[in-house]
Formats: structure tokens, C-alpha cells, sequence
């Protein structure tokens, strides 16, 4: 019984590893291997393109990934087709698409290329495809559309009006923007009743379950007010948003909490961050951006500093200059005291991009390198790090050495030549002393060779 439980065991093992392995072959089957031909014949179709390493690791990750994505683009009927080129293969090619490192995403819309920067999952790939494959500027022709596209769309940017220097400036910034956005267009009448326009034409952003209305004069170029109103203003955090969020010359407001700890102080510092956002956002929005982050270690990484969890830190990405609270946080009025503190220059700015700072980095970066080392592979941080100050101690320790033995054979030189000296006037003494002359004995004792001469 025992044999046949194992027998059935290892056929049901092999029958998953079949599924399995076909599976992948299923996926790979719709992402196609691109060679050289593929310059030439891609402007007759819209391709998103993997350009990677076989060494690199990151490549490797994505490879499943990209096998879904695939699938997936084939049973929804995407014209979107997907592919994969070895960017050391044919290097050629992939610096004229400016691929400067593995791996990259491209969509390839005619003339056109578009860089993928987003979270590397099936679904945020799959939705930069549909977004940067299809118009440039979407028409919202009816209120039903309006309304399908606030309940898919968490941000979205429409332009209301006609034909205007305001519109050439919002095509302009969408070709530019659309890898990151959606953007349409509507006329006055589909816009739902709550909102309120001073003038016409105007762009809008809708984010937020409200909408905030481009002003020229206090928001300036429409590029960068659009790079800047793109996210959410309550956001969760990690190192990729971050630094997505540099671009955007906007303070990021930060509640660094562990969200396993479900102690009152690590939910309410969570809860006074959400209620700023939320009810102080006319007053901020243009300034800040609001958040959590689960666990301290990238900004500890950042800020070359360790926090005490719960805690809130304000950073300026931009720069890389950061405030610290100043004051204990017991409700929605000490944060917003807080960050107007912080505006106003009261808050002492720490951290920043000086050449002391810099340089601060750098000895950062590489004590936080060699820990890392000897925590994942004390054998290998032995190799790498002992190995070449084992050599540098050998070459010191030759070199030493060999000074010291030059700086002994000198002295002996030295003492030779004096003896040689000494030996010469003492036979000078004794050719001079008178022959009849009693014997006296020698005031300084004589060398050895001296006397067993005169014995002579």
C-alpha cells in the first residue's frame, strides 16, 4: 500500500511539473524572440518590447511576467503586440531605441517610443499598454462616458473648450505625460453640474472624489502642473513612488509606522496624516504630498539615520532635505501647525545635497555595502575584502623589511670605517715610540688585530 501511495504520489508530482512546464511554453508562445529584421518591420504594428540581459537577475524576474502579459494581450484581442530582444545581441538596435539598462520596457507606437517606468506586475504593464496605445487625447462625448471613466480612473486630466492656444499647450504636455496618465477632452455640457468654471477653455484634473482647476498665474507651466497633480494625495509609499515623486518639487509628508503593530499610537499618526490630506487638501495640495510607509528601513537608508517607529517625517525629494517633528502630534491641528512650521522656514531643514552631505553618502553607501556583504555571505565579504588587504599587509611588511636591512648594512659600513680609522693611528703611535723607551701599557684598550701585530 505504502509502495502504491508513493507511486501515485510521483505521477501526481510529475503531472503538476508537466502542467506547469507547459504552461510556460503556452505564455512564451505569444511573446515573440525579435532579432534584427524587427527595425525594419515594426512601424506595421504597435509593439511593447522587453529589451534585456540573459546574465541580469532583474531580467530574469520579469521573464514570467512578461510571459503573462502576453497571454493576456492576446485573449483580450490587444492590437498591442508583445516581444523580447537580447539587448547584447543586437546592441545596435537597442541604442538607437536609447536602452541604457536591463531591463527596459518600450512601447513602440510609429516614430514613436515610450518608456515604461511603473511597478514591474502584469497588471500595471498591461494598463500603460492600453493607455499609450490608444489616442493621444480620449473624447468624453456623452455624461454616461464621463461617469464610466471617474469609476475606472483614480486620476484623470480633461480639457473643456475648443480650439485655443490652452489646447495646442495640453496636446503638447499629453505626448509627453501619457506614459504616466490619461488625458480627454469634453465639451462644457458633459461635465457633471458640481463643477464650477470661471473661464473657458480650461483643463481640470479629477482625483480625490473632487477636481482642481489649472490656473496659469499661480500654477505655471501646464507640463509641470500636470507632472505635479498626477498622484493621489494620499498615497502609500515605497522607494519607486518616492522617487517618482521628485519630479514633482512637492514635500512628501510621510507616516512612518509598522502596520503589523496595531497599537494605537502607530494607527493614529496613520489617521492624522489620512485627515490633513483629506480635510486641509485646498489649503496644501499645491505643496505637499500626503502618505504612509510600512517599516523604517528605507528612510533610515535615506536619511543615513534611524527612526524611532511611530514616527512622521517631511522630506523634500528634490533636495534631499528632511524635517523631524519638533513637537509631540496629538491631533489634525499639531500636524498642520507642524507643516506650516515647515513652510515658513521655523522647522530646521537637515540632510540636503552639500559636498559635505555628499561626501557623507559615499562613506554611507559603502559601510552599508560591506555590512550587507557579510550578512548575506560572510565567506564571500572575507574573499573580497580580505584578500586585498592581505596582499596590501604582505607589500608593506616587504618594504619595511627592506629598509631595515639597507639602514643595517650602512651602520655596519659606518662602524667598519671608524675601526679602519682607529687602526691607522695606532700604528702611526707605534712606528714614532722610541726604541730603548720603557714598556708603558696602552691608555685605551686596542683593537685585536693591533696587538697580535706588534706581537709579530
Amino acid at each position: 500500500m505504502a509502495s502504491l501511495a508513493g507511486r501515485r504520489s510521483r505521477a501526481a508530482l510529475g503531472l503538476c511539473a508537466t502542467v506547469i512546464l507547459l504552461d510556460m511554453a503556452f505564455c512564451k508562445g505569444f511573446v515573440e524572440d525579435l532579432d534584427e529584421s524587427f527595425k525594419d518591420n515594426r512601424k506595421d504594428d504597435i509593439w511593447l518590447v522587453d529589451f534585456y540581459a540573459p546574465w541580469c537577475g532583474h531580467c530574469k524576474k520579469l521573464e514570467p511576467i512578461w510571459n503573462e502579459v502576453g497571454l493576456e494581450m492576446k485573449s483580450i484581442g490587444s492590437p498591442v503586440k508583445v516581444g523580447k530582444m537580447d539587448a547584447t545581441s543586437y546592441s545596435s538596435i537597442a541604442s538607437e531605441f536609447g536602452v541604457r539598462g536591463y531591463p527596459t520596457i518600450k512601447l513602440l507606437k510609429g516614430d514613436l517610443a515610450y518608456n515604461y517606468r511603473g511597478p514591474r506586475t502584469k497588471d500595471d504593464i498591461i494598463e500603460f499598454a492600453h493607455r499609450v496605445s490608444g489616442a493621444l487625447i480620449r473624447p468624453l462625448p456623452s455624461q454616461q462616458m464621463f461617469e464610466h471613466v471617474q469609476k475606472r480612473h483614480r486620476v484623470f486630466f480633461v480639457y473643456i473648450g475648443g480650439e485655443s492656444p490652452l489646447k495646442e499647450k495640453y496636446i503638447d504636455a499629453a505626448s509627453e505625460l501619457i506614459v504616466y496618465t490619461y488625458f480627454f477632452s469634453a465639451s462644457e455640457e458633459v461635465v457633471p453640474e458640481y463643477v464650477t468654471l470661471k473661464e473657458m477653455p480650461a483643463v481640470l484634473v479629477f482625483k480625490d472624489e473632487t477636481y482642481f482647476v489649472y490656473d496659469e498665474y499661480e500654477d505655471g507651466d501646464l507640463s509641470a502642473w500636470i507632472n505635479r497633480e498626477r498622484f493621489q494625495n494620499y498615497l502609500t509609499m515605497d522607494g519607486f513612488l518616492l522617487y517618482e515623486l521628485g519630479d514633482t518639487g512637492k514635500l512628501v509628508a510621510i507616516a512612518v509606522i509598522d502596520e503589523k503593530n496595531t497599537s494605537v499610537e502607530h494607527t493614529r499618526l496613520k489617521s492624522i496624516i489620512q485627515e490633513v490630506a483629506r480635510d486641509y487638501r485646498d489649503h496644501f495640495h499645491r505643496d505637499f504630498q500626503f502618505g504612509h510607509m510600512d517599516g523604517s528601513d528605507y528612510i533610515n537608508t535615506l536619511l543615513m539615520d534611524e527612526l524611532t517607529v511611530p514616527t512622521v517625517v517631511v522630506l523634500n525629494t528634490s533636495n534631499q532635505q528632511y524635517f523631524l517633528l519638533d513637537r509631540q502630534i496629538s491631533d489634525a491641528k499639531d500636524m498642520v501647525q507642524f507643516i506650516n512650521n515647515v513652510l515658513d522656514g521655523t522647522v530646521e531643514a537637515q540632510g540636503g545635497d552639500s559636498i559635505l552631505q555628499r561626501l557623507k553618502r559615499i562613506v554611507f553607501d559603502a559601510k552599508s555595502t560591506i555590512v550587507s556583504i557579510f550578512k548575506s555571505s560572510p565567506l564571500m565579504g572575507c574573499f573580497l575584502f580580505g584578500l586585498p588587504l592581505g596582499v596590501i599587509s604582505i607589500m608593506c611588511y616587504g618594504i619595511y623589511t627592506a629598509d631595515t636591512d639597507g639602514g643595517y648594512i650602512e651602520e655596519r659600513y659606518e662602524v667598519s670605517k671608524s675601526e679602519l680609522e682607529s687602526q691607522e693611528q695606532a700604528e702611526e703611535s707605534t712606528e714614532q715610540e722610541p726604541s730603548g723607551g720603557g714598556s708603558l701599557a696602552p691608555t685605551a684598550q686596542e683593537p685585536k688585530d693591533v696587538l697580535e701585530k706588534k706581537k709579530d
